[in-house]
């Protein structure tokens, strides 16, 4: 996850390091000001206490901080959600991935081959629209390096778009408890270049 190669996994890698510097700074700030409140002077009296102090700590850190810092980063998460958004792309790819105890189907529409078990083959720096299903429990979908993940659910087909910066190889699983042998629920994602998709569509690998 913290080792994106495609933008969406790039833009969930910014939320969660924004996200992580964010509540650290929070976190700090709370506890300088729990060091002041524990090694403060002694207390005024009540009759010499200032009323715009008191204001300033209830209205000001106690409510308009929150609520600022939590808007801010809700339009900031709302931002990368955006982009994550499968909108309607150049040289788009479509692909089923069809998942069952404990395996993965993958079929490529615009290609020669049927079908192929548990290894995905998609074209490197294009975008490509996964179409996911399941024939039984509910499963997920999901390849840290290149996306978030999204669940297959059984009579119901959920797209994630993925996208591979360059060639290699993923790995990818299901993070579903579904049943015993979930954790061995696994697959690969095989990017390929150009010449290398060309030939996987022309010939097919079963």
């Amino acid at each position: 996850m913290l080792h994106p190669a495609g933008p969406a996994a790039h833009a969930i890698s910014e939320l969660w390091w924004v996200m992580l510097a964010c509540g650290l700074a929070i976190f700090l700030f709370v506890m300088a000001l729990l060091f002041a409140a524990l090694y403060r002077p002694a207390n005024p009296s009540v009759q010499d206490r200032d009323e715009s102090g008191t204001n300033f700590w209830m209205w000001g850190l106690g409510l308009g901080f929150p609520v600022v810092t939590l808007a801010a980063l809700t339009l900031y998460g709302l931002f990368i959600g955006e982009r994550l958004v499968p909108h309607a792309a150049h040289d788009l790819v479509t692909v089923q991935a069809d998942a069952r105890q404990w395996a993965w189907t993958f079929r490529y529409g615009e290609s020669r081959v049927n079908a192929t078990e548990g290894v995905l083959h998609i074209p490197a720096g294009r975008p490509v629209n996964v179409e996911i299903t399941s024939t039984d429990v509910i499963h997920s979908f999901w390849v840290p390096r290149l996306a978030g993940k999204l669940d297959a659910i059984p009579g119901h087909v959920n797209v994630l778009r993925i996208e591979a910066a360059r060639p290699g190889t993923y790995d990818g699983q299901s993070s579903e408890f579904s049943g015993r042998g979930y954790r061995e629920h696994v697959f690969t994602v095989e990017a390929h270049d150009a010449a290398s998709w060309a030939t996987f569509l022309a010939e097919g690998t079963q």
